[in-house]
């Protein structure tokens, strides 16, 4: 089955309702129809608008769908519909419209992908107001929330986007004249939404994501150009989620921090998430809340990661300092005011302790709402709090026996006393752990022994049943110390389970939708373990180690070299550097360890198949040059073998007029099949990656007239000014990949028309040469295949080629590090544009090498 190639979607972005955007769509709509394009309009909303519905006037309309809903008839885009019709070009207006329940889709933007994917182009509209990313400020900005919403990156993938926008001052004039909204609801809308406040910050939203999306383009197109002098600093954000229901509000905070960076192609990977899994962690946290989040994150352009750590701040902060972030956006506490006496908090530590990361601390509705009525214990016994475990096993049980001695306590009885002393020995044990319980228990018995049990302060017992009772106590606070302690270690070892499982399925769901499976396996490892580098290695068969893959600095060259090393097969071993690893996070990396030979053989059964890919597309060229050689090759042949006989053949009296074009046959033809055979050895030199160019400095006007050298005169009109910059080129490729293009552009201009245009300009570090004819032109969508080796498109009627004069020409452009592309020449035609690196400063690149003498 022939893949079907996708449509391009053109988006006219509205920067507040009412400044055109639909009229604008309509028009553009009415220029492509008049141009002989097939075009209908799938959906438009004029809203009650005269000159809106007169510009969808003569244009064809598809029948929009009917459904009923709760008593109600709605009418709806047909997807369906569109898709059976399958025009060139669809309008579909308001991208962002939420569909009536019972359609085929949920949201309209969904309908638009279908028609894409099946290869129709499509011209929609949607208002800023409409952007995920902007949902929060947009209601900070006008007061309402805006219901229904669209992904950035579902606009970002526009093919174009066209900003319709106006001053407040004229678009408050045209809803006043009644062109926006129907008289009755004008005062309304002047006063509430459409304040000259609200659309000055509407339109400075506007043009700030439009100036993001320009910046986006350009950094693709220095790409595409291999412009080597970008700017290539980049910042990147992480935001802290910890569950909870401000996650949202954080997420649409840092997304629109890092939709304002500048510099460096935007990425993924400028936008993180990262939630900390704790020892305890996932018993408390709303996994509902976590999923809607990572859905926006993933809507929002941003990644999602999950580590696992007992000290919640220091694995944020390793997490930040590991991606080299340098900006951390997290949440104000929750906690209550009373509770923030037990610590600074997670927010107040980061800030302390995040050294040149810049930290933002976010507002949200959840301040101080609180997080239970007491601060939660952690599974494992900290520092610190085994630290307060024993203050309070030393100094507890004589603080309880001074207010045991204190009125009105001093009457109660021993029995009284030795029950209160066990609440103390089990508090004890609930912060501090085992030991600290035993020695509170122990050094409170010796206290209840002296200054409660008769006689008393001689350390003695009279009563053999208060020495029982002592005993008891002493076995009771021992017990209690045992079964908390076990507790404890239970509660920690299930809530690892959980932590260990949620990640394992959060490596799995990354490993499975990334195309590196292997490079994000390796990632998400490293970031779990929070080492400085993993390295997988092989062992070949003389017994020497090499490196498959690796992430990090520093990865180990050799098992030798590692902190903590996991056998993955045989000859595979996983091998970590930065910090030794405990027995607990030996098991799970064993785990993840496991799934490293399933993704490097997936890897290496993917490189497997791109040759035999490279190989199938071998055997094509070689099928259509055996193709090329019986036909085209063989005409020229013929037409030689012809003349050469018609001169020898004494039956056969020539003139000299009729010798002499016998002759210019035969140089005409011998030309031609030299051209060919040059093509054909070009071809094959590219197909085995032997060009090798010699770079040197020359000036374009001397290259370009020995690429004249066969062209009529006439044919050709040549602008290439003296003051140009020097490119950094071969002299002999750059002259046969013009010529081959300036020859094509000859061939295909029309007899008596304008002539072929030969222009140089410069352009910062790039000098461009283009080669525009007025020929019949090619459509976009073959504007890339006219590249491809032995690819006419129909487009030589004459014959005189076998389609690989272009293919050299890029070739040729490219091995030079330059670039050679099709563009369409304004009032008809093609325009071929050789980009190459400039000599001139900023041009400048690698050191030319010398030629031979």
């Amino acid at each position: 089955m022939v893949g079907v190639t996708r449509g391009r979607l053109r988006i006219y972005l509205g920067a507040a309702p009412g400044v055109g955007k639909t009229y604008a769509a309509l028009s553009e709509t009415r220029r492509r129809a008049a141009r002989g394009t097939d075009v209908v309009i799938g959906f438009v909303e004029a809203h009650g608008r005269g000159r809106t519905a007169e510009r969808a006037e003569g244009l064809e309309a598809l029948p929009r769908r009917r459904i009923e809903h709760r008593g109600a008839v709605f009418e709806e885009f047909d997807v369906d519909a569109a898709l059976r019709r399958a025009p060139k070009v669809a309008l579909v207006d308001e991208l962002a419209h939420t569909n009536v329940p019972g359609s085929r889709n949920a949201k309209r933007w969904q309908d638009v992908e279908e028609l894409l994917n099946a290869g129709v182009d499509v011209i929609s509209t949607v208002n800023i107001q409409h952007l995920e990313s902007l949902n929060d400020v947009i209601k900070q900005i006008t007061g309402t929330r805006q219901r229904e919403t669209i992904p950035d990156e579902i606009v970002r993938r526009a093919d174009q986007i066209e900003l319709c926008d106006m001053s407040p001052y004229a678009l408050r004039r045209r809803m006043s004249h009644g062109n926006i909204y129907p008289a009755e609801k004008v005062d309304a809308a002047l006063s509430n939404y459409f304040r000259e406040g609200n659309l000055t910050a509407l339109r400075e939203l506007a043009l700030l994501w439009v100036a993001d999306r320009v910046d986006e383009g350009l950094a693709r197109y220095r790409g595409e150009h291999k412009i080597r002098h970008t700017w290539e600093a980049r910042e990147r954000i992480v935001v802290a989620l910890t569950g909870g229901p401000e996650g949202e509000t954080l997420i649409r905070r840092a997304a629109r921090i890092s939709a304002r960076l500048r510099g460096g192609q935007p990425q993924p990977s400028h936008l993180m998430a990262v939630h900390v899994a704790a020892g305890d962690g996932l018993a408390r946290v709303a996994t509902d809340a976590l999923v809607r989040q990572k859905r926006l994150l993933a809507e929002l352009g941003g990644t999602y990661h999950q580590v696992i750590g007992d000290d919640v701040p220091t694995a944020l902060l390793e997490f930040a300092r590991g991606v080299n972030a340098t900006q951390i956006v997290l949440g104000s506490s929750r906690r209550r005011a009373w509770q923030h006496a037990f610590g600074p908090g997670v927010g107040a530590t980061v800030a302390r302790e995040s050294g040149d990361i810049d930290v933002h601390i976010v507002t949200h509705e959840e301040v101080g709402s609180g997080r239970g009525l007491l601060p939660p214990l952690r599974g494992s016994i900290s520092r610190a709090r085994a630290a307060w475990g024993w203050v309070m096993g030393v100094l507890l049980p004589p603080l309880l026996a001074g207010v045991l001695h204190l009125p009105p306590f001093d009457g109660l009885g021993l029995t009284t006393d030795l029950l209160l002393f066990l609440v103390g020995t089990v508090g004890v044990a609930m912060v501090g752990g085992m030991w600290p319980s035993i020695v509170s228990a122990v050094w409170g018995s010796l206290l209840l022994n002296v200054l409660f049990t008769p006689p008393l302060y001689r350390g003695t017992v009279a009563d053999p049943d208060n020495a029982l009772a002592l005993a008891v106590f002493v076995f009771v606070g021992v017990l209690v110390a045992f079964v908390v302690d076990l507790s404890k270690r239970h509660s920690l070892a299930a809530a690892r389970a959980r932590s260990e499982a949620s990640t394992i399925s959060l490596l799995a769901g990354s490993v499975l939708a990334s195309e590196n499976p292997l490079r994000a396996l390796l990632v998400r490892i490293r970031e779990t373990f929070a080492q400085r580098s993993v390295a997988l290695l092989e062992q070949r068969d003389d017994g020497t180690w090499s490196l498959v893959e690796s992430h990090g600095e520093a990865p180990c060259a050799t098992p030798d070299e590692a902190d903590a090393l996991v056998s993955v097969s045989d000859s595979l071993a996983l091998a970590l550097r930065g910090r030794v690893l405990p027995a607990a996070d030996r098991q799970i990396l064993s785990a993840f360890a496991s799934h490293i030979g399933i993704a490097l053989e997936r890897q290496r059964l993917a490189r497997d198949a791109a040759l035999a890919r490279r190989q199938a597309a071998g055997n094509k060229i070689r099928t259509a040059l055996l193709a090329a050689v019986s036909h085209d090759l063989r005409t020229p042949l013929t037409s030689i073998k012809a003349s050469v006989s018609s001169l020898r053949s004494p039956e056969i009296h020539l003139d000299d007029q009729d010798r002499g074009e016998l002759l210019e046959n035969i140089e005409e033809s011998t030309d031609r099949l030299n051209g060919l055979v040059g093509n054909l050895l070009d071809m094959s030199r590219l197909q085995t990656e032997t060009v090798t160019p010699k770079i040197r400095e020359v000036g374009l006007e001397e290259v370009v007239p020995a690429a004249l050298i066969g062209v009529p005169p006439a044919a050709v009109e040549v602008d290439v000014p003296d003051a140009l910059p020097r490119v950094r080129v071969d002299t002999g490729l750059l002259e046969r990949a013009v010529a081959n293009v300036l020859q094509n552009a000859v061939r295909h201009s029309p007899v008596g028309g304008p002539p072929v245009r030969v222009a140089a300009s410069a352009h910062g570090g790039t000098v461009e040469l283009r080669i525009v004819d007025h020929g019949a032109g090619v459509a976009d969508e073959y504007k890339e295949r006219i590249f491809e080796a032995f690819q006419r498109l129909g487009d030589a009627p004459r014959g005189t080629g076998i389609g690989l004069g272009l293919a050299v020409a890029r070739g040729f452009a490219e091995a030079m590090d330059g670039g050679l592309a099709a563009e369409d020449t304004p009032g008809g035609g093609l325009t071929m544009v050789f980009t190459l690196r400039s000599a001139a400063p900023g041009g400048a690149g690698p050191k030319p090498e010398t030629e031979d003498a």
